[in-house]
């Protein structure tokens, strides 16, 4: 039995999702979003993102934190925000000693869909369906994170150590 913390890290939602994996069978323990405001200065963004995830991390002792990699697009500010937003995300398992995982957006939306270039809603679409959800997740970045933890669970590494 594994316990997985996934994030999509960004400054305005971060995106958490907890998944258990025991074997071959996945189920949601905990998702949603960790909001911040834009009024609001970026080091009490940051520190309230770094506080709820070393709540989560307390909460569900995960064996490890599945964190999605940066998507250097068109908008370098953007990204640089995520770098944070993400900086935290890391700093907080750092300091709660989780090993801490990293994987691409096509990585997490292959293992999860198939396919590295699947849709935001076929990706809501299959995490509801991999974790048996009655509903797919409302939030995209929660369906990311809870996406995340999938792929980290379904990695050679933890398949190993499960068996």
């Amino acid at each position: 039995m594994v316990i997985v913390l996934g994030i999509d890290p960004g400054t305005a939602h971060t995106g958490f999702g907890v998944v258990l994996s025991r074997g071959q069978h996945l189920a949601a323990l905990d998702g949603g979003v960790i909001g911040t405001g834009p009024d609001e200065a970026i080091e009490r963004r940051l520190a309230r993102i770094h506080a709820r995830v070393c709540d989560l991390i307390s909460e569900h002792r995960p064996a490890a934190l599945a964190v999605e990699d940066i998507f250097f697009g068109q908008n370098a500010r953007t990204a640089f925000a995520v770098g944070q937003a993400r900086g935290a995300v890391i700093t907080s398992a750092g300091l709660s000693g989780v090993p801490c995982y990293s994987y691409t957006p096509q990585a997490v939306k292959q293992a999860v869909c198939g396919s590295g270039r699947a849709e935001k809603g076929q990706v809501q679409r299959m995490v509801g369906a991999l974790l048996a959800l009655p509903e797919p997740p409302e939030s995209d970045h929660a369906a990311d994170a809870l996406a995340v933890a999938i792929c980290h669970a379904n990695s050679s590494s933890v398949r190993l150590a499960l068996a």
